[in-house]
Order: structure tokens, then sequence, then C-alpha cells
């Protein structure tokens, strides 16, 4: 059974008997048969050996190279109408509508049991308006160069989280995962509570987004989205490793694309404060 949580669920990582892969010690696929004792197992059908799929079901297993193709989709359309925003100088007004639109969408996403494409690729296109118009913002009036900052810091995050989980440093187990969940649901709630007081109180509400308390939550913020990568990775290696269908590739962009632009947030926020801005 998936998690009902739009925000936190993970493809493969909520199931009745446990995490797929999380069951203790990391599972391993059984040799010669990728789908033995595995959550994308196919039921049993007359004159097969249980949980092995009929032949035409076996062409559609997602690879690396699906979730490399599909997360280079959505985020590449990011980037190009983040673009768009910049050069066309979008209003902030218009970016926050475009925000919040994306926010349906993405919520839509997790909610559905299946990858809908176009959803996702809407999704990316209206997320990517909202950060062109919030990062020429913050570049121009605020921080000069945030964004470019921002891009790098963002990257340097990917290729770090990359490099340790291929190398073991970090192991995603169910103790990881629960640890991860339990961060950052506080964290949003955190900033729901400091959000309400803003509105309701006027000036930085709690304070959880301006100085000193500013950076260290923003500083937190990435981390967390450092954490959220390697739970991104662990679903792609366990998708490919269990003979995922291929419609999971779009799901694992889809979850990439997020923890991207969550990170990318959290340091323009960060960049932005420490140069002065609120």
């Amino acid at each position: 059974m998936r998690s009902s949580n739009p925000v936190f669920s993970r493809r493969g990582f909520s199931r009745e008997n446990g995490y797929a892969g999380f069951q203790g010690a990391q599972q391993q696929p059984v040799p010669g048969n990728p789908y033995a004792n595995n959550p994308y197992a196919q039921p049993q059908t007359a004159g097969q050996p249980y949980g092995v799929p009929q032949a035409p079901q076996q062409t559609g297993r997602m690879t690396i190279d699906d979730v490399v193709t599909r997360t280079g989709m959505t985020v590449g359309l990011v980037v190009v109408m983040a673009a768009v925003a910049w050069i066309t100088d979008l209003s902030l007004g218009l970016a926050i509508g475009a925000g919040l639109v994306a926010m349906v969408l993405g919520f839509v996403q997790a909610f559905k049991r299946k990858a809908s494409p176009p959803l996702i690729l809407a999704y990316a296109a209206f997320e990517g308006l909202f950060l062109g118009a919030i990062s020429s913002f913050i570049d121009s009036q605020i921080a000069n160069g945030a964004a470019m900052q921002a891009v790098l810091g963002t990257m340097a995050v990917f290729t770090a989280v990359l490099i340790m989980y291929k190398t073991r440093i970090i192991r995603v187990t169910q103790r990881f995962y629960r640890f991860v969940m339990a961060a950052a649901i506080g964290f949003v709630l955190l900033m729901g509570v400091n959000l309400l007081f803003a509105v309701f109180g006027g000036g930085d509400g709690l304070g959880f987004r301006s100085g000193g308390l500013g950076i260290l939550f923003g500083i937190v913020g990435i981390c967390l989205g450092a954490l959220f990568l390697a739970l991104d990775f662990k679903q792609v290696e366990d998708g490919v490793a269990y003979g995922a269908p291929r419609e999971e590739s779009w799901l694992a962009a889809f979850g990439l694309t997020m923890t991207l632009v969550w990170i990318y947030m959290e340091f323009l926020r960060l960049i932005a404060i420490l140069q002065g801005g609120d």
C-alpha cells in the first residue's frame, strides 16, 4: 500500500510488507530472476513459475537510460521555461500564479497511482516560470549573481550525493528513510507555522526565514534536499533491479525534479539572506 501523503510519498518506499530493499539488510535480486521476492512481481499464471511475468510484459522494464532521459526532459523543461520567464521579465504576480498551478499539478500527480507524462511536463513548465521570475527578481533586486550561485550549489549537492551513494558512504535503510521523513515533516510544519504568523501577524513571522534563524533553516533545508536525493537514487536503483515497469521512470524523474527544485530554492533563499535580503 502506498502512502497517501502527496509530498513525502515515494514509489517503492511504502508497502505493507516493508520498503522495497529496506528489509533490514538491503535486498538483492535473486540471480536469474529479478522478479523473485520483489514488489513488482507479476501474478502467477498457468504453466509459469510464481512471480514470473508473461513474455510481452518483460519488454517494458525501467532502465537507467529511461530515468536519465525522462529526468533530462523534465529538468530541461524547467530550465527552458525559467529562461523564458527571465527574458520576458515575467511579473511576480504571474510567477506566483504559475507556482500555485505547479504545486496543484504536483499534488495531483503525487496522488495518482500511475505516472502521467503530460501532467509531469506541465508541472515542470509552470515550475520553471515560477523559478525564472523569482530568480530574476532576487538576482536584480537583492543579491546579484544569486541565481548562478544557486545553480552551482544545486549541481554540487547533486554530484556529491550521487558519489556518496554510489560508493555506499550513504546507505539508504529503513531507519534512514524514517529519519528523513520525520525531519522533513517537522521542517515543513515549522515553515507552515512561520508562514501563518507572517500572514496574520505581519513581518517575518517567527523569523525562520530571515536573519540568523533563516540561515540555519536554509542550511537544514539544503541538507534535507540532499537526503531526499539519496531516497530518489534508491528508488531508481530498486526499480531497475526489480524490473519495474518503464512508466516508473517518469515517477523517478518527477521525484528527482521536485528534489532539485527544493534544493535550488533553499540555496536561492540562503544566498539572498547572506547578501542582505530577507
